[in-house]
């Protein structure tokens, strides 16, 4: 299986909506628990890796790319 790269202040898209509707989240926390803010209504989750991992869809916009 892949696994998938993320990284702190990442735009990622999830496999379910928030129920706002929006389906853009930023990764505003990472260690043991990943911390989400819905970049819709402005709600953050938090949730342990392993989960977060499992529902994960894709990164859309990586802080990374733009640090360089």
């Amino acid at each position: 299986m892949e696994r998938k790269v993320f990284h702190l202040d990442d735009i990622v898209e999830m496999k379910k909506p928030h129920p706002c509707g929006a389906n853009r989240w930023k990764i505003i926390r990472m260690g043991m628990d990943i911390r989400i803010k819905c970049q819709g209504c402005e709600h953050s989750v938090l949730m342990p890796r392993r989960k977060f991992e499992r529902k994960l869809k894709r990164v859309l916009e990586s802080a990374e790319k733009e640090k360089k």
